[in-house]
């Protein structure tokens, strides 16, 4: 460890500051490790006040329920307690954000986003990649048409099928003044006119010609490419005679790129294990590779060596012949790490550990300043802003505390103020109820809020523990409160002015393989009002992109802010307690088997391999996109069970062997993975039991500070 002031700091990550990061950046190294550590120095001991406020809080709450036992507690009085305990904010004046800067992906694209491991180059580079999508590829390789086909054969059938849901969508994306584009026969420039010949030897035009963006053509004037545009959004037609595909269509389309991932989040939090000093390392240097542009992975597949790199923009011409540039990369924001976790990186001279989430906004910030070094077509952000989107806070104050350790962080890297825009995951119990306020301690950096169903969940059985037996996994999704939380979110962005300066967001599609149903349902986040919303793939981007083809959320914004929705704190304060509801025996052990599996198939994979999000089969064998936030909403369930008698802790470890089995035999082609079931004592089944059993006793309910004590273990044992 490297003494630097009133700090400790690890040589592996001082040199890595030093050599790779504050190269060619306007901030000297001694400067720069002085300002850390006077930062640290003034916000660590605010960072430790508000988490024992968390506490403090909790405990009340706990008393309360405890307290109000056996009663049914009237609205009106548990929120006079709420506000009497600092749990509830009493708002102010209606107020407009002032957020400037704003990268028009975030202000004016609606669309959808992705939400990557930031530790893994390969999977990183693909979801910055997946800007542009191609929908024949995602409609071939997915349920969408049917039973996915089993070998790597072109199977012209399903082909066929993909090309008619392609003209399909084309006739709603960009409609002609007369039949249909599956009667297209040849696209064509006469003159400064773009010309749709037919099969019935007709021509004809868009019905709106301000639809055409551009197009790419060779020397003869043959199109090779028509660029169109609908809601902000663009669509590439590709024409190619020579192309497999293109060659057997009768216009000779041989794809359609869709406009997809607009933007994606780099996460250092949720869906990584990062738990020292070398894995931050390697958080870090992989989003400083996406900051200066130069981040490569290079992997086989097959027997072919493969080189994945960052795409470049796309070149285009209007009809007219002027040249046009066509973003090739989703807009990027970096996801810290919450204000609950330290870090062995950095300790202060007594080597106590310092916040990690103090860390990450000053590195991550640091590093993006590399960003801004790139001629201005080129950069991450065109405006010169930095996207860091924060977890898990609870409530204005903590806004307001980001806010401020924001703008020391400007100080300190000589940026201009407001450069730092927020993101607010509105995810925990404290937050949504005081959303109106988090937004307003925010209000000159606000760039994002979003709802998360699963953690929001974790949070809203922890808080509420002692209330009562807690409805399944599967109710909660029916629950009062799900609605007023969702509902919320969108009114509120609204009302405080989010509409065209950042972005209202909805959760995950948790099914990665469920395509068609993800067609099916996720239509209703935009007709819902929310400008973006998170998916599991590139694949996924693809598809649900149509749906802000269909649905022009500005329009849909609109007519939420003429409703005038009524506040509906009441309902998002309504707990889902069962209220005397009698479940089976059966049911009980469905939801016990269920939530006891799903902990084994995600622990496993984070304690024994560093994955911190990946498809783990479900009890069904439905994979499914997991991370923390998945663990917690598990391991809190069982908690709620336990703890007001419904099952016991020799069910809970009974049920764990049984489900070790099964995680075990779904996992056995994994070359990688270690057997749980042979002797019950590996340290992540050791690691899955304690979240089934202390989930109590854990702050927030949180799974970070069990699963990080389990990997350094198992790390440490390996080395």
């Amino acid at each position: 460890m490297i003494k630097v002031k009133k700090i400790k700091v690890n040589s592996k990550l001082f040199n890595f500051i030093n050599n790779e990061v504050l190269i060619d950046l306007n901030v000297s190294k001694e400067e720069f490790w002085k300002g850390f550590s006077n930062i640290v120095d003034y916000f660590f001991p605010k960072n430790l006040e508000l988490l024992n406020k968390r506490n403090q809080i909790q405990n009340n709450l706990n008393k309360f329920f405890k307290e109000q036992k056996g009663s049914e507690v009237k609205i009106e009085k548990y929120k006079r307690y709420l506000y009497d305990i600092g749990y509830l904010t009493k708002e102010g004046k209606s107020f407009k954000i002032n957020t400037k800067n704003v990268d028009t992906e975030i202000a004016n694209i609606s669309g959808p986003q992705l939400v990557v491991p930031i530790t893994n180059a390969r999977y990183a580079l693909n979801a910055v990649n997946a800007r542009w999508g191609s929908l024949y590829d995602a409609l071939y390789g997915t349920n969408i048409l049917g039973p996915i086909p089993k070998n790597s054969k072109y199977n012209k059938k399903r082909g066929d099928k993909v090309i008619d849901y392609s003209r399909n969508h084309l006739d709603n994306f960009a409609p002609l003044k007369k039949s249909s584009w599956k009667n297209i026969i040849k696209i064509k420039i006469i003159g400064d006119k773009l010309i749709f010949e037919l099969d019935d030897a007709t021509k004809t035009t868009l019905k709106k010609i301000n639809q055409i963006v551009g197009l790419k053509y060779d020397h003869l004037k043959n199109i090779n490419e028509l660029v169109l545009f609908k809601h902000h959004l663009h669509c590439r037609i590709i024409i190619d005679p020579n192309h497999k595909i293109g060659k057997i269509d009768k216009a000779n389309i041989a794809d359609v790129i869709l406009e997809s991932a607009i933007s994606t989040i780099l996460d250092c939090e949720d869906s990584v294990a990062t738990v020292d000093t070398e894995d931050k390392i390697l958080a870090y240097r992989n989003w400083l590779g996406l900051m200066k542009g130069n981040l490569n992975s290079i992997f086989y597949k097959g027997n072919k060596k493969i080189k994945r790199i960052l795409n470049k923009d796309i070149e285009i011409l209007s009809l007219s012949g002027k040249k046009k540039i066509l973003r090739g990369r989703a807009l990027m924001l970096v996801r810290n790490v919450g204000h609950l976790m330290t870090t062995p990186a950095i300790t202060d001279l007594k080597n106590n550990e310092i916040g990690e989430g103090i860390m990450d906004a000053i590195i991550t910030s640091l590093i993006a300043m590399h960003d801004f070094k790139k001629p201005k077509k080129q950069r991450n952000s065109i405006n010169k802003s930095i996207y860091i989107v924060k977890p898990k806070l609870h409530g204005p104050l903590e806004v307001d505390f980001t806010i401020k350790l924001f703008s020391h962080i400007e100080k300190l890297l000589k940026l201009s103020k407001n450069t730092i825009k927020i993101g607010i995951m509105d995810e925990e119990r404290r937050t949504s109820v005081n959303l109106k306020e988090c937004i307003r301690a925010s209000k000159s950096r606000i760039a994002f809020i979003n709802t998360g169903f699963l953690d929001r969940t974790g949070d809203e059985i922890h808080t509420s523990m002692y209330a009562g037996t807690f409805v399944r996994k599967k109710d909660m999704k029916n629950a009062t409160w799900i609605k007023s939380y969702e509902n919320r979110n969108v009114n509120i962005g609204l009302e405080c002015g989010l509409q065209g300066k950042a972005q209202i967001g909805k959760g995950m599609w948790a099914m990665p393989d469920l395509m068609k149903e993800m067609l099916e349902e996720k239509i209703n986040h935009p007709m819902c009002g929310a400008n973006c919303a998170w998916v599991p793939s590139p694949t996924a981007a693809t598809l649900h992109v149509m749906h802000y083809h269909k649905i022009n959320v500005e329009k849909q914004q609109n007519y939420i802010k003429e409703k005038k929705s009524k506040n509906e704190l009441d309902e998002l304060l309504t707990l889902p307690l069962l209220k005397g509801k009698n479940l089976s025996e059966g049911e009980i052990k469905n939801e016990l088997e269920n939530n006891i599996q799903g902990i084994l198939g995600y622990v496993v994979r984070w304690i024994d391999q560093g994955i911190g999000c990946s498809k783990v089969k479900d009890i069904n064998n439905i994979g499914l996109m997991e991370d923390r936030a998945t663990c917690r909403i598990s391991s809190q369930a069982i908690t709620n069970w336990l703890t007001h008698g419904i099952i016991t802790k020799e069910q809970i470890k009974k049920t764990l062997k049984k489900m070790a089995k099964v995680v075990d035999k779904q996992n056995k082609n994994d070359p990688n993975y270690m057997n749980m079931s042979k002797s019950y004592d590996t340290i992540a089944f050791q690691a899955a039991e304690r979240l089934a059993l202390e989930g109590l006793e854990q702050p927030s309910g949180y799974t970070e500070p069990i699963l990080h004590e389990m990997r350094l273990k198992f790390k440490s044992l390996k080395n």
